[in-house]
């Protein structure tokens, strides 16, 4: 069973590894957060991120097509 933490680690693929990579540790340091639940968080909010762009950009195009 997929837990919550590699859920969002399914989120880091290409630059955004590298990024989540890179963040992981300084802010584990810093936190009471794992290196791993950090990238998990980094990788949850790339998902989400990508998820609104494509709901606006479906908005948008089916407004264009109504009008």
């Amino acid at each position: 069973m997929a837990t919550a933490t590699r859920l969002g680690q399914a989120g880091l693929q290409g630059w955004r590894a590298k990024v989540g990579e890179s963040v992981a540790q300084p802010v584990a340091k810093r936190t009471p957060l794992s290196a791993e639940q950090v990238r998990a968080a980094v990788g949850a909010l790339f998902f989400v991120l990508s998820v609104l762009y494509i709901v606006k950009s479906v908005r948008q195009a089916s407004s264009v097509i109504r009008s």
